[in-house]
């Protein structure tokens, strides 16, 4: 036994034999005919083999309902040999007419379902007194196998997954947040689950190839999957329809959203604060799952609780007043990720060049760990990301190949860092992070231009210019009229009148371009 394949799992699988009847099946005698006649029609004509490795379903199962439909005229034998497997059908007029009034009810092809009743009783045994988990130290030192640094952080990660409770990360960009969260999963146990889930007729799909990864350990019943915990991961692109369950009427599944998909593992809510829903809404709509580890379904209107047993996980580079104490009490834990030491980042660097198979000189090490390095160093003084090192990395394999050189030398090195682009921004002294997508463009009247053209110098304008009586300015997005004119009221400014007169995206393709 291990900790991937412990006693309880080794109990699950000996109760997940392949039903060989269709009581030990418990899907309706109609909905397995169905399914098999939609088979058939598809192909036209089709080896029993090939519907065995489709359904699932056991031979016995197979012979016996393949047996019914051909005495009802659905379906005829058109060839084999004296084994079952070798069997081939084919449709039927009448079959094809019967399969129309069946795909339109249910469209769904593919492996027979599982029960209802069965997974909840399943994934019940196996997430009951889950936590808190006894980690090896082997699977800890191998989880974070590839994780430079960061001990402190580690340390949270460990005991997120010891009590399966939530964790807020936080910190600059580059730092690592994404892909140490990633690593999680690692620390916490498989489980078996359904790949679909029959309930009322309809089917619900559970298992994502995306998001789930398969054991080498198999369950006997092919419906059933032994998976490695799963790390679900979204980011700016969530919005509230996402974390939905939703019918896809082409496949004539359910297809679960992501609080079930992570059940048993990680969910990771990515880049907080930059969705496109509210991220407030989008919070509270987990707090349900997070705090019941159920989720409902509607199917046909009818509700269908599912389990949500994951761990929240939540990553922002921006402040941690984003959320709310509501929410913190979801994920508990916490770490905030600080910028990396030079050696670190130099560490990652070099590994991704092993990973890539690039060999380096010595010299292009030394000249990358001086973008870093203080000024009064002789370095650069760039802040030190993680980031930098991945994609460097790649950028000086494609630089070296088109110089057609042999290895990564300081010609190569000085030719890379000046082609990317975050590098590029912060020696302009540029954070990316802190300029907003819009800016707003007033006209001010006023009597005194001077010094009115003066102080909104010194108050954060991108443009200046004068207009007859009035001065133009550019200003950032959250700026507001009342802002400007409380701002130039202060400074003994006599305001007539703010005009807000356009909005526009900004763009720093001119700065670039120029540098």
């Amino acid at each position: 036994m291990s900790y991937y394949h412990d006693k309880k799992m080794e109990k699950i699988f000996n109760a997940l034999k392949q039903p060989k009847n269709l009581e030990d099946l418990q899907l309706s005698d109609s909905f397995v005919k169905g399914l098999i006649l939609k088979i058939i029609s598809s192909y036209g004509t089709v080896k029993t083999s090939t519907i065995n490795e489709l359904t699932g379903i056991h031979w016995d199962i197979l012979e016996s309902t393949l047996s019914q439909l051909e005495k009802s005229g659905f379906c005829a034998p058109v060839s084999g040999g004296f084994l079952f497997s070798s069997v081939e059908y084919t449709i039927t007029k009448k079959g094809r007419e019967k399969v129309k009034g069946i795909v339109e009810e249910n469209p769904y092809i593919g492996i027979a379902p599982v029960p209802y009743e069965e997974y909840f009783q399943i994934m019940k045994l196996q997430i009951h007194h889950r936590y808190p988990l006894e980690i090896p130290s082997e699977v800890v030192e191998d989880t974070f196998k590839d994780v430079v640094g960061v001990e402190y952080a580690k340390e949270a990660l460990i005991e997120s997954c010891i009590i399966g409770k939530g964790i807020f990360v936080y910190g600059p960009p580059g730092t690592g947040k994404t892909f140490i969260v990633s690593t999680m999963p690692g620390l916490l146990p498989p489980l078996v689950i359904p790949k679909y889930i029959e309930f009322g007729g309809k089917v619900i799909q559970l298992y994502d190839s995306d998001f789930h990864k398969e054991c080498d350990e198999q369950p006997n019943d092919p419906r059933w999957v032994k998976i490695y915990a799963p790390f679900v991961l979204t980011g700016a692109e969530l919005s509230l329809n996402k974390l939905e369950t939703n019918y896809n009427p082409n496949k004539g599944v359910y297809e679960t959203s992501p609080l079930i998909k992570a059940n048993g593992g990680i969910l990771l809510i990515d880049d907080l604060g930059r969705q496109r829903d509210d991220h407030e809404l989008i919070l509270n709509r987990l707090i349900v799952p997070m705090e019941n580890k159920e989720d409902v379904v509607y199917v046909r209107g009818i509700p269908v609780v599912l389990q949500t047993h994951f761990i929240p996980a939540f990553s922002t580079n921006l402040d941690i007043s984003i959320m709310d104490e509501a929410h913190l009490r979801r994920a508990p834990l916490h770490i905030f990720l600080k910028n990396p030491e030079i050696e670190e980042v130099a560490e990652v660097f070099r590994r991704n060049l092993n990973n890539l198979g690039e060999s380096y000189e010595p010299e292009a090490m030394e000249r990358f760990m001086k973008v870093y390095q203080p000024t009064k160093e002789g370095g650069e003084g760039l802040q030190p990301s993680f980031a930098h090192s991945r994609d460097l990395a790649q950028i000086c394999q494609s630089v070296r190949i088109n110089r057609k050189k042999d290895t990564i030398d300081t010609e190569v090195m000085e030719a890379s860092l000046d082609k990317h682009v975050l590098i590029v921004l912060q020696r302009m002294n540029i954070d990316i992070a802190q300029i907003s997508h819009k800016s707003r463009s007033f006209r001010i009247k006023t009597d005194d231009l001077e010094k009115t053209y003066h102080e909104l110098s010194h108050y954060g304008a991108s443009s200046l210019s004068y207009e007859n009586n009035s001065i133009l300015v550019d200003m950032d997005e959250s700026t507001s009229p009342v802002e400007l004119a409380n701002y130039l009221t202060d400074k003994g400014i006599k305001v007539e009148k703010i005009d807000l007169i356009a909005e526009s995206e900004k763009e720093l393709r001119r700065t670039l371009l120029n540098w």
